[in-house]
C-alpha cells in the first residue's frame, strides 16, 4: 500500500483559520485520506514513494475544501434536466423560450422546464394563463425558482384531475384558483405540486444516477469537496450508496433528511434511529424541518402579512407541534435544520430550540436556513442559543433589486426588505454564519457564492447597485463561511476545516489568493485541483 500517495507541493497554503499563509510550502498526504505532513519542497517531496502522484502547484493557492451547507443534489440533478427558465426577464422570454421547448416535443411528451423568476409577471398575477397559446394541450410543469411552487398547464392539471381547491397537511399548500374556484395553474409547496409530479413521467434508475453523478463531477470542477444535502427523498440514499460503493463519489455529504407535518412518534423515532448511517463518504446526520415556505410566492410565515395579506401562517397547521418534534430530536442528539424564511418562522424556531435546551438533552447544534428577513431582537439569540445561521447570499443578489421594484421587496414593504440578508448583522451579533447555494434554487459553484456575500450585486450585471452593501462580508468571512463555518456546523471541526496535521485532505486549490481577488473577479478564478480524502476529483490541465 502506498503511505503517501499524494504530494502537492510549490503551493501557498492558505489558513482560514487566521487568514494567513502558513510558513509551509507542501503538504503530504497518508493512505487514510489525512494531511500526514507540512514542510518544504525539499522535505515533502523526499516523503513521496515510486506510487505516489507529485503536483507541482506553481504558486497555486489551496485552501481546506469548500463545502457548500445548503445543497439538493438528488432532486436539483433532476430537476435541472428540463427546459431553464432562469435567463428568461419578461413574459416574452418565457414565451418564447416555451414555444420552442413545445415544437421540440413528440406527441403526448411532457414538456419540464425550472428557475422561473416570478418577477417576469410583473403586476399581472402569477398564473398559467399568460402560456396558454404555447402551450394547448401540451402538458407542462414550470417549477419557479424557489422550487417552493410550480406551474402546470391546463392539459397537465387536466391529467392529474386537479379541477378546483385541495386541502393539505401542509398549511400553505394550495391549489391556487379564480373566483370561480378555477386552478389558475399555480401550485403552492411540495404537497400541491405532488398532484401533478405524480402523473407525470419519472426518469429511470439508470437516468437518476446518471444525473446526479454528472452534477457531483462538475460540483468538484468547481471546487466543491463537500455539501450538506437537505433532503434524503425517494432513493437519494441509495443513490449515494452506489456512488460511493462504486467509488465514484466526489463530495463528501452530510444528509439531512425531511420531517413533515404530521409525523407521529414512530416516524420521528425512525428518523433518530437513522442517524449514523451511511457509507466512506456520505453519512445521515441531522433532520430537516420547515416552519414555512417562501415569500415570494406568499407561503413565508410573516409577523405582519404581506402586501397582498399573504405570508400569514406557519408551514405546520400546529406549530406546537413541531416544537414538540424539535424537542424529541434535540433530547436524542439529533441536530435540526430548519427553512425558515420569514420573522416569525425564525422567531418560532428559536423559541423552540430555546425550550428544547430547557428541557434537558446535552449540546446539540442547531440550524435555521435560509434567514431572508428578521428584525433586531432576533438577531443576538442566534449566539446566546448556539443557533447556527445558514444564508445563501446569492438569493438576494439574483432575485432582488438594490431598487426594491423586485417581488420579493414588494411584497414585504421598505421596512422589512431592508433588512434583507442580514449577514453582517448575524456575523457581528456572534452567531455562526454558514453559506451555502441552496442549488438548483442558485448556482453551486462555490467562488460565486463566496463572491456574492460580498458585493451582493446581480450576478448578470455586476454594474447595478449592491442590495444591502451594509450586510456584506469580508474576504476572510465569506472564506470561513465556505471552510470552518461547515466543519463546525458538522461538528467535524477538530478533522475539517482548516489546513493541519491529521486534518482530511479535503482540499481546493485556486489559482490566486481569494482574500484579495475582487470580489466581482472572485468567480472567474480557476479551480486548479479538488482533492477528496486524498483524492484528485477534479485536475485542470495546467497542472
Amino acid at each position: 500500500m502506498r503511505t503517501t500517495p499524494l504530494v502537492l507541493h510549490s503551493a501557498r497554503l492558505l489558513d482560514p483559520g487566521t487568514g494567513a499563509f502558513l510558513p509551509e510550502t507542501a503538504l503530504a498526504v497518508s493512505a487514510d485520506g489525512r494531511i500526514s505532513a507540512l514542510g518544504d519542497d525539499r522535505e515533502i517531496r523526499a516523503l513521496a514513494d515510486p506510487g505516489t502522484t507529485v503536483v507541482d502547484l506553481r504558486g497555486g493557492v489551496v485552501t481546506p475544501g469548500f463545502v457548500d451547507g445548503h445543497i439538493h443534489p438528488v432532486s436539483g440533478a433532476e430537476l435541472t434536466g428540463g427546459l431553464d427558465l432562469s435567463e428568461c426577464t419578461d413574459l416574452a422570454d418565457v414565451r418564447a423560450a416555451l414555444s420552442l421547448g413545445a415544437r421540440r416535443l413528440r406527441r403526448g411528451e411532457w414538456l419540464f422546464g425550472w428557475g422561473l423568476d416570478p418577477n417576469v409577471f410583473g403586476d399581472v398575477p402569477v398564473g398559467i394563463a399568460p402560456f396558454d397559446s404555447v402551450l394547448h394541450n401540451v402538458p407542462a410543469f414550470l417549477l419557479l425558482f424557489d422550487a417552493h411552487s410550480a406551474l402546470a398547464s391546463r392539459r397537465a392539471l387536466e391529467l392529474a384531475g386537479v379541477d378546483g381547491p385541495r386541502t393539505f397537511d401542509q398549511a400553505s399548500a394550495e391549489v391556487v384558483c379564480d373566483a370561480d374556484g378555477r386552478p389558475t395553474g399555480l401550485l403552492q409547496e411540495d404537497a400541491a405540486c405532488a398532484l401533478v409530479e405524480r402523473v407525470a413521467p419519472q426518469p429511470t434508475a439508470e437516468e437518476r444516477r446518471a444525473g446526479l453523478a454528472a452534477a457531483l463531477r462538475s460540483m468538484a470542477a468547481a471546487g466543491l469537496t463537500g455539501g450538506h444535502a437537505m433532503d434524503a427523498n425517494g432513493a437519494s440514499l441509495e443513490l449515494y450508496a452506489d456512488l460511493d460503493a462504486a467509488g465514484e463519489l466526489p463530495l463528501r455529504l452530510r444528509v439531512a433528511p425531511w420531517c413533515q407535518p404530521g409525523a407521529d412518534a414512530d416516524a420521528v423515532r425512525a428518523l433518530v434511529e437513522q442517524q449514523g448511517t451511511g457509507g466512506a463518504l456520505w453519512r445521515v446526520a441531522g433532520v430537516k424541518l420547515f416552519m414555512d415556505g417562501t415569500i415570494d410566492n406568499g407561503t413565508a410565515w410573516l409577523e405582519r402579512p404581506d402586501c397582498h395579506g399573504q405570508s400569514t401562517h406557519a408551514f405546520w397547521p400546529d406549530p406546537e407541534a413541531y416544537t414538540r418534534v424539535v424537542g424529541e430530536l434535540h433530547r436524542a442528539g439529533v441536530p435540526t435544520a430548519t427553512h425558515a424564511i420569514g420573522d416569525a418562522a425564525v422567531r418560532h424556531v428559536l423559541d423552540s430550540v430555546e425550550k428544547a435546551q430547557a428541557s434537558g438533552g446535552g449540546a446539540v447544534r442547531h440550524r435555521v436556513e435560509h434567514i431572508e428577513t428578521v428584525p433586531d431582537d432576533t438577531l443576538h439569540r442566534f449566539a446566546e442559543l448556539g443557533v447556527l445561521a445558514s444564508m445563501q447570499p446569492t438569493h438576494c443578489c439574483d432575485f432582488t433589486r438594490a431598487d426594491h421594484t423586485d417581488n420579493w421587496s414588494r411584497r414585504l414593504g421598505e421596512e422589512r426588505a431592508s433588512r434583507a440578508w442580514r449577514c453582517r448583522d448575524l456575523r457581528d451579533s456572534g452567531a455562526t454564519v454558514v453559506l451555502g447555494s441552496d442549488w438548483p434554487i442558485a448556482p453551486f459553484p462555490p467562488l460565486g457564492v463566496m463572491a456574492g456575500a460580498r458585493h451582493r450585486r446581480p450576478s448578470r450585471d455586476l454594474s447595478l447597485p449592491p442590495h444591502g452593501p451594509e450586510q456584506a462580508l469580508t474576504a476572510l468571512e465569506a472564506l470561513r463561511g465556505m471552510t470552518t463555518a461547515p466543519a463546525y456546523a458538522a461538528g467535524e471541526e477538530h478533522e475539517a476545516g482548516r489546513l493541519a496535521l491529521g486534518h482530511r485532505a479535503d482540499l481546493t486549490v485556486l489559482a490566486d489568493d481569494p482574500l484579495t481577488v475582487p470580489a466581482t473577479e472572485l468567480p472567474d478564478v480557476p479551480v486548479l485541483l479538488t482533492v477528496l480524502d486524498g483524492r484528485i476529483t477534479h485536475r485542470a490541465d495546467t497542472v
